[in-house]
Formats: structure tokens, C-alpha cells, sequence
């Protein structure tokens, strides 16, 4: 292997940049397209080397629940109406009941005089839309099949005191070099590994199965959820060239009953499909091919470095019980997008406490409080004894039929205003 230093120190090998970002996701490419006005050069580095694809005649098995307040930030990068323009598909109502006795609660978004309580989107359609605007940036060069080797610690800058620079290492022999490098490649990063970040994770023992059905009744702009023994049980209304007969869905269920589902037929899942969901959309008529994945919770214990930071599921990932990973993950870049505006704004350097403390100050309180929320949910609504069933149905219903804390719950589902881009708060009645 070419030493390193001889490697970094060839001109023809060392680009210079302001920010690095590994990993051209929605959370990567939302950072950029974020800070692009600022004109700092950018580089993103994303390891597939074909651009995200949309199918406007399929639907993604990945989809995402948005909230208000991700919606916003997407429409302060301008990409909302390029989403708008595929397919986006709003929700006024969700319904959740218990499986195991009657506890149920209903949210409408009249609750809250809002249009509508969030927008379900499939991932490729928000991947495809970032994608398009950051190349519409001329400070933006995207670097596509990239294989990376390693990272630098940070260097330190001495024509700039307290600031630092860090290089990343490419397979072919080149090397980037910025005073940040944004950590933004999934739940498997490298970049976490490399710099050492400690994590606290375990397994959550279930699989989740995604899919896309075509039921017998209309989905009504409906969210259905039904919480099992085994697992939750979700339906996200999709609605495809005007039709709203289709749903996506995701079963989180234990892996041995994931792995009788995932070996049944399409016409006796869908059966199954029908017999767990209690025929809330009738019979379900057909279903899409079925995918399966382990569920894991992972926290990195800090978010940053000198010249190193993580956001989206390099920091953090959590059960898809309320499909709220890449909202969590967008309001990092929210975040993030404002504190080296804000430093760049300042010639403040990007990499340091003063900038990375104060975005991990932000995120880390909600992220935590978000994961704690579903790991609960996760263990209130599994196996339990009947005295512990017939309280949480008797807190469902209570729940239900108190106005005032279905409104505060419903608010907090449209998207907190903290956690919200300061040019872009959610006004509720």
C-alpha cells in the first residue's frame, strides 16, 4: 500500500475541499443541498455507482412516515414539489388498537385544524428529488462508486489555530481533504468505526417484513396500526395514479413466524395478511414481492470529533414502529445544515466544538427520547401478563377519550418545534 503521507503529499493526488460528506443518502444529500448557498465546495462520496431510481409504475417497499416538520425542511431545499410531482401520499387519521383486548385510539387531524397529520414517501422518491437538486449546485461534486480505505485523525491547520483538517483515503489512489467530514453513510458506517466512536446497540429479536398490498377497500388517508403479542402490524396508505386501494406494509414479528410469512405464497400471505389486519380494508387482493430485515437499535455515545461528525443512522437507528428513523435522521441535517451555516457565516472553523458540541447538544436529547419512546412501546406491547394487558387497554382507551392529551400527542406527531429549522416552524392552532 502507497504510504500514506507520500500519497496525500502528491499534488495530483490531494483535493481540497471545505466539507466531505460520505454517503449520498437523503440524509447526505440533504446536508448538501443545505449549506450549497453558503458556497462552500462540497464533495459527496457515495459508494453505489448508479443514480437512485423512482418507478413510477411500482411502488418502493421503503417508504417513510413525514412528518410536518421534515416536510418543511424538504421545502426549504426546494425539492418538495419535484416530490409532489412523483407520488406523495397524505394522511388525515390514524388508527391503533390492541390485539389482545379492547384498548384503541383514534387521531384525525381536525383534532388540530392541520391538513393533514404527516405524508407517506417512498424513500427513492425523496432520494431521487435531493439527488437532482444538489446537482444543480455548481459547488456540489458528487464522486459515485467510490470505495474509501480509510480516514485521517485530524491534522491540525497551523495557518489556523484550534482548527483542523482531515483526509479521507480512496481505493484509486486519490485523497480528499476538508476541514469537516460529515459521517452520513448508514447504520453500517465505516467512518463510525474508523474514528472509534463507542455505541450502545442490541438486537430487538424481530425481523420486519416490508411490502406493497392492494386491498379491497379504499385506505381512506388512513395510518392503521395493530399491536400484537408478536409484533406491531402496520398499513401506510399509498395511492398510486389516483388509486387508493394500496397500502404499505410493515410486520415486525419474531424471526421464526418472519420466516414462516416470508414462506408462504403470495396468496396465503395475503390470507394471513387479512386474518391478522381483522379485515379493516376487507380482504387484501395481492401484494408486491416481500422483504425481510433484522431489527437493531444502535446510539453512538457521542456524535462528533475534531473534524469528524455522524448524522442519520451513522448516529443512530431505532425500530420502525412509528417509522420515524428518517425524520430523526432529516432533523440531524436540519440541525446540522444551520450550525455550519451559521460557522461558515461567523469564519468560524467547521470541525470544532464550538460548531459540533452545539449540533450534538441539539440532536442528542430528542434522538435519546425518541428511542427510548419505541423501545417502550416495543416492551409494553409485547408478551405480557393479563394484569399489565388489561392496564395498558384501560390507558388506551383513557388516552382515547381525553381530548387534551390526544391533541399534545398528535402535535408531537406533526413534528416538534424544536426540533424544526429556525426559518421553518410548524404553526398549529
Amino acid at each position: 500500500m502507497i504510504d500514506r503521507q507520500t500519497q496525500a503529499c502528491a499534488a495530483d493526488n490531494l483535493q481540497l475541499y471545505d466539507l466531505i460528506i460520505v454517503g449520498g443518502g437523503m440524509v447526505g444529500a440533504a446536508i448538501a443541498c443545505g449549506v450549497a448557498a453558503t458556497g462552500m465546495k462540497i464533495a459527496i462520496l457515495e459508494a453505489a455507482d448508479q443514480e437512485p431510481f423512482w418507478n413510477p409504475e411500482s411502488v418502493d417497499p421503503r417508504v417513510s412516515a413525514l412528518t410536518e416538520a421534515s416536510r418543511l425542511f424538504l421545502d426549504s431545499l426546494n425539492v418538495w414539489h419535484c416530490m409532489q410531482q412523483k407520488r406523495v401520499t397524505s394522511y388525515q387519521q390514524m388508527k391503533v388498537w390492541e390485539a389482545d383486548g379492547t384498548g384503541h385510539i383514534e387521531f384525525n387531524c381536525d383534532d388540530v385544524f392541520a391538513e393533514n397529520i404527516g405524508h407517506i414517501v417512498e424513500n427513492s422518491v425523496t432520494q431521487t428529488a435531493l439527488v437532482a437538486q444538489s446537482k444543480s449546485y455548481d459547488n456540489i461534486h458528487w464522486h459515485c462508486g467510490i470505495r474509501i480505505e480509510g480516514i485521517s485523525p485530524g491534522l491540525e491547520n497551523k495557518a489556523k489555530p484550534g482548527d483542523v483538517q482531515r483526509q479521507v483515503y480512496l481505493q484509486d489512489g486519490r485523497v480528499l481533504q476538508a476541514g469537516l467530514i460529515v459521517a452520513a453513510d448508514g447504520a453500517r458506517s465505516c467512518l463510525r468505526e474508523w474514528g472509534g466512536f463507542e455505541t450502545r446497540e442490541w438486537d430487538y429479536g424481530h425481523e420486519a417484513i416490508v411490502s406493497t398490498i392492494k386491498s379491497e377497500q379504499p385506505h381512506g388517508g388512513t395510518c392503521w396500526q395493530r399491536f400484537m403479542p408478536t409484533g406491531p402490524l402496520a398499513l401506510l396508505p399509498v395511492t398510486v395514479s389516483g388509486d387508493d386501494h394500496y397500502c404499505s406494509i410493515v410486520w415486525s414479528t419474531t424471526p421464526e413466524e418472519s420466516a414462516r410469512l416470508m414462506s408462504l405464497d403470495a396468496t396465503d400471505f395475503c390470507s394471513e395478511l387479512s386474518l391478522h389486519f381483522e379485515h379493516k380494508l376487507g380482504r387484501v387482493i395481492s401484494c408486491d414481492p416481500r422483504y425481510s430485515f433484522p431489527l437493531r437499535q444502535r446510539h453512538a455515545k457521542r456524535y462528533w470529533q475534531p473534524g469528524l461528525v455522524l448524522a442519520g443512522d451513522a448516529a443512530h437507528t431505532i425500530h420502525p414502529l412509528a417509522g420515524q428513523g428518517v425524520n430523526l435522521g432529516l432533523l440531524d441535517a436540519a440541525t446540522l445544515v444551520e450550525e455550519l451555516t451559521a460557522a461558515w457565516q461567523r469564519k468560524q472553523p467547521l470541525g470544532i466544538e464550538q460548531t459540533l458540541g452545539k449540533y450534538q447538544r441539539r440532536r442528542m436529547p430528542d434522538n435519546l427520547k425518541m428511542m427510548a419512546l419505541m423501545e417502550g412501546f416495543k416492551r409494553l406491547y409485547g408478551p405480557v401478563p393479563l394484569p399489565l394487558r388489561w392496564l395498558r387497554n384501560t390507558g388506551m382507551s383513557l388516552v382515547n377519550n381525553t381530548p387534551s392529551v390526544k391533541k399534545q400527542l398528535l402535535r408531537q406527531a406533526l413534528g416538534e418545534r424544536d426540533g424544526l429549522p429556525r426559518n421553518a416552524q410548524v404553526h398549529l392552532a
